[in-house]
């Protein structure tokens, strides 16, 4: 009986060996991804469990890549979502922007200060353009008009470069 049969089948030898086999190869893979050893040996038992499960339902027969690149795509998966849960994004629409002149009010979330602390390192173009249409809520148009844009898709780009910029520098400081 072949490997993926006696997996298939959920025979606990093959599983064991399966899992041994490719338990080093995997922590070595996973090293780059900047988690500590307890970590990654919870990822690889992770992608293990739902590598075993998806051959039990039968949901491997199309797949052209070898179990253990399937595994391993299966951990960089996870890993990857890990990262996610622990990371603490803001999402700027949900973030109300009061005022720009006092970027640590005792009342704020830490998350909109990290925001302002990011503004506050935003060029002056972006922080104007950012200023405009989210404190004073002027129209794009409006904006074109008052920063002297060529077009309304020019300043559209640069909006959203400066969200992108500021998003970044968010996430640098969180």
């Amino acid at each position: 009986m072949k490997q993926i049969d006696l997996l298939k089948s959920g025979d606990q030898l093959a599983l064991k060996a399966f899992y041994g086999e490719h338990k080093s190869a995997f922590l070595f893979f996973g090293n780059r991804y900047d988690l500590d050893r307890e970590e990654l040996i919870d990822v690889y038992q992770d992608a293990c469990i739902v590598l075993f499960e998806k051959l039990k339902a039968g949901k491997l027969e199309d797949v052209n890549s070898s179990l253990k690149t399937y595994l391993f795509g299966i951990g960089k998966n996870l890993i990857f979502k890990r990262f996610k849960q622990k990371a603490k994004v803001v999402d700027l629409d949900t973030v109300e922007i009061t005022s720009f002149e006092d970027p640590f009010k005792d009342d704020e979330t830490l998350e909109e200060k990290r925001m302002r602390a990011a503004f506050v390192k935003l060029g002056g173009q972006c922080q104007e353009v950012l200023r405009l249409f989210y404190y004073e809520e002027k129209s794009l148009d409006e904006i074109v008009s008052i920063l002297t844009y060529k077009d309304k898709n020019v300043l559209k780009s640069q909006k959203s470069r400066c969200l992108k910029q500021l998003k970044d520098l968010v996430k640098q400081n969180g």
